[in-house]
């Protein structure tokens, strides 16, 4: 669906991405990320041919980038950072004015203005003035755009920033739901959002990929030693001894909270009921016991980091 390989863009002396390489399959749901100026943006606005690369190739939709622009843009919905919107128009003469830019055939323009007021929750605002609506509602109002023509793909720069904690919610719940039927790339760096949407994420730093995979294959890559953090309620020093004694146990520390235990286990051995066996076998009280696992904010603070001391 879209393959991406040695893509630069420059900006005089200026790099704003170098030797991008990427895939992306029909219907995946994908995060693209990075911190602020790592070269998200620049990527998108180069897929979805609002400007030209300074070397390298994409194909999009099976169309070059080059070659042919307009058939890439009939086959994305754009959504990009900051919301192109007529404010005085109302929100169906808005959706109607999108569906005639983009060649929509007018014998199919109410049937495809009402499905996406319908997939978007834009019913009950449909007569409202959209400079008179919430900002969360406004970025439904430019997702619907960017869907109108029913687009294969869909690419979203940054979809729920500047909204609050309950719009955001629902504008995942409506990503998560769109990507049952196109392919999404979303460009974010806002961690959370891409755990819970995405099924493959893309890293990217300083303008160049530094990973792409699932959470959990990362996850597992950089895990490193299993840990387990355990309260205990006993004398420090016998917990961390007691515990220590178990077969495949590396090391035991004392944790940052009070009766917290930081536990490294060996790769691959599951030592957690022999663990509790041990604790319960010394007469100590068993308060927590819980496997940690890296976040995909750790993930990406490792591979970032790692990056930029390579650099």
């Amino acid at each position: 669906m879209i393959e991406v390989e040695g893509l630069s863009k420059h900006y005089g002396s200026v790099t704003a991405i170098r030797d991008v390489a990427l895939s992306v399959s029909r219907g995946e749901i994908v995060g693209f990320l990075g911190p602020n100026g790592a070269g998200k943006s620049t990527t998108m606005k180069i897929l979805t041919c609002f400007m030209p690369p300074t070397e390298g190739h994409a194909i999009v939709n099976g169309f070059d980038i080059l070659e042919k622009p307009l058939e890439i843009r009939k086959s994305i919905g754009y959504l990009p950072e900051n919301v192109p919107l007529y404010k005085v128009m109302t929100v169906e003469r808005f959706l109607r004015f999108s569906a005639q830019a983009k060649e929509v055939p007018a014998k199919e323009q109410n049937k495809s203005v009402g499905r996406v007021l319908g997939d978007c929750g834009l019913e009950a605002v449909r007569h409202r003035i959209i400079g008179n609506l919430s900002k969360g509602y406004r970025q439904r109002v430019g997702l619907a755009q960017a869907l109108i023509n029913n687009p294969p793909i869909l690419i979203l720069d940054e979809p729920t920033i500047g909204l609050d904690p309950t719009q955001i919610v629902e504008i995942r719940a409506l990503i998560k739901g769109l990507g049952e039927e196109r392919t999404v790339v979303l460009s974010t760096h806002i961690l959370p959002e891409a755990s819970q949407i995405c099924g493959r994420v893309i890293i990217i730093n300083k303008g160049h990929i530094v990973a792409t995979d699932t959470p959990e294959n990362l996850r597992s890559r950089l895990q490193g030693s299993p840990r387990i953090k355990a309260r205990v309620n006993g004398e420090a020093s016998a917990v961390m001894q007691a515990i220590g004694s178990v077969p495949g146990v590396l090391s035991v520390t004392k944790g940052s909270e009070p009766q917290e235990f930081d536990i490294e286990v060996k790769r691959g051995e599951d030592r957690r009921a022999e663990i509790v066996r041990h604790v319960v076998k010394n007469d100590f009280d068993l308060l927590e016991f819980q496997t940690v696992h890296l976040s995909l904010e750790d993930i990406f603070v490792q591979l970032v980091m790692e990056e930029g001391g390579q650099a």
